[in-house]
């Protein structure tokens, strides 16, 4: 089973990757993390290393390249990042999580550290620079929501809502 996980920050991707792993056994990927990493490896802000990846594809290339391959090439895996719906060509549930952004900013604040006006500012910076980037670099329009099997509601629904919704398309997925 390949799973991808795809929304926008503070909509709770990680939690229901985490969610479904351990219910399931699957391993995770994620290219938010990886992302990340190399931003505090150069010890810049998410800010500053995603206006780095705009001009050099190359930082987005090979996050979105490791984790295509990584995941088409395994079992029983889920692969979260922002991309990975549209990435993982042979993924058999594509989820998409939606939640408002002042309820992501919320997440964000409490997550961060930083105050929900801050964290608000940064994350329509962080969208607004990755619709971009998708865009150029794939053509990837990332409001578009056709590719996605399951569209949920991560503002109306906790984690473990969410999960006993996956739950049961892995279940019929399996048939």
């Amino acid at each position: 089973m390949r799973i991808t996980i795809s929304g926008p920050p503070g909509s709770g991707t990680t939690s229901l990757a985490r969610y479904l792993a351990t219910r399931h056994g699957y391993r995770t990927i994620s290219a938010g993390e990886f992302f990340r990493a190399l931003a505090a490896e150069r010890s810049m802000s998410l800010g500053d290393f995603g206006r780095l990846a705009e001009s050099d594809p190359s930082v987005d290339k090979l996050i979105d390249a490791r984790q295509k391959e990584t995941a088409e090439s395994s079992d029983d895996i889920i692969a979260e990042g922002r991309l990975s719906g549209w990435m993982v060509e042979n993924a058999d549930i594509r989820i998409w999580l939606a939640a408002s952004i002042e309820c992501r900013t919320g997440r964000i604040s409490s997550r961060d550290g930083e105050d929900e006006a801050a964290a608000r500012l940064h994350t329509e910076e962080r969208q607004a620079c990755e619709r971009a980037r998708y865009r150029t670099y794939y053509g990837i329009d990332i409001d578009d929501l056709s590719v996605y099997d399951l569209v949920l509601s991560s503002e109306r629904w906790d984690v473990d809502a969410l999960g006993a919704i996956v739950d049961a398309a892995i279940a019929v997925s399996r048939r």
